[in-house]
């Protein structure tokens, strides 16, 4: 056999093995410890330039490291503190968040919502009470599943974290030349993690348009009409921080501004429900527009490949879907074919 077919059988079987990696990953439902490995091995590998200013060698690949997993850690004792502080203060008693938050929520409801609607609300603290244990205890099998799946993708999510460090800290150690196999394993995979950066870069700037929206919203317009959601600016840092990651983050912020805007009026909640109706549908085009931009391809291809990824894989491939179309792309590019 000629060496060029060799080469070419050796390459054909790399992409056969990285796609049935990345399909694993979403069926094992593993997307949040790639994720993470990711994340992690890029925050390195741009930390690495700037530490070898100060410390030459593979040293500053191993110093990078280190910063990073202090800063997770930091990052997870902070969360936990602030989690706990905020409990603290914010809810106290868990007897007076019945009595001053859900009692004149109720009777707010009651007050605003046309009669077809409240008919099926809650009369009294009693009611809520009763309603609350009824719907407990009837979907208790729900409940610990949805606490498990949590666990599940935490301990992933640490897994993927000390994976990816380990991948960063070995990537420049050396030794023997790789096996052709392993080398095109090694391309295939420095793709996929270059095409990681590039959504992750493109990310950022729809994070800031995102956060962005919701001050405007929160800190300006709600103001102007005599309404000032607690913890507002609050709620803004965590916009722009789990607004890194895709589609995900943003919906974890539209939750939290909207039990905000409740805790005020059920009016306002609703306001910031549409509003942020309206900034979830916009990011799905920012997306397509700004990561398109990144990854040289066009809305249309990123909009067609984040509605098959989430028809076939849920809200794990609507989150992966644009990482897998960039690492296609630029492998359907570097053979000429696009």
């Amino acid at each position: 056999m000629a060496p060029s077919d060799a080469t070419y059988r050796i390459r054909i079987a790399s992409y056969v093995l990285a796609g049935i990696a990345l399909l694993g990953f979403l069926e094992l439902h593993l997307v949040s410890a790639l994720l993470a490995g990711l994340l992690v091995y890029e925050v390195v590998e741009g930390l690495i330039p700037l530490i070898r200013r100060l410390v030459p060698g593979e040293r500053a690949r191993v110093i990078a490291v280190a910063i990073v997993a202090v800063v997770v850690v930091g990052a997870i004792v902070l969360l936990v503190v602030a989690t706990m502080d905020f409990y603290r203060r914010d809810i106290g008693d868990p007897r007076q968040l019945w009595d001053v938050k859900l009692v004149p929520l109720i009777e707010k409801a009651h007050e605003q919502l046309p009669a077809w609607i409240t008919s099926s609300l809650p009369d009294s603290l009693t009611d809520l009470r009763t309603q609350g244990m009824d719907l407990a205890h009837k979907h208790a099998g729900d409940l610990q599943l949805v606490g498990t799946h949590a666990a599940r993708m935490l301990a992933h999510i640490l897994i993927g974290l000390v994976l990816g460090a380990i991948v960063a800290i070995s990537h420049g150690s050396g030794g023997r030349p790789a096996r052709p196999l392993a080398f095109e394993l090694t391309t295939r995979a420095g793709r996929l993690a270059d095409a990681f950066h590039n959504i992750i870069f493109a990310q950022v700037k729809i994070s800031a348009i995102n956060t962005t929206l919701a001050a405007l919203f929160l800190l300006v317009a709600l103001p102007l009409f005599g309404v000032h959601v607690p913890l507002a600016k609050t709620l803004v840092i965590v916009t722009f921080i789990v607004g890194l990651l895709p589609v995900a983050g943003n919906l974890i912020s539209n939750t939290l501004i909207t039990i905000a805007g409740l805790s005020v009026s059920l009016w306002v909640g609703v306001a910031a429900l549409g509003f942020l109706v309206v900034v979830h549908k916009l990011e799905y085009f920012l997306n397509a527009r700004i990561v398109g931009g990144q990854i040289r391809a066009r809305t249309w291809e990123l909009l067609v490949a984040m509605l098959v990824f989430e028809a076939a894989f849920g809200i794990a491939g609507l989150v992966a879907g644009p990482i897998y179309y960039a690492y296609l792309k630029s492998e359907l590019e570097a053979e000429g074919l696009v």
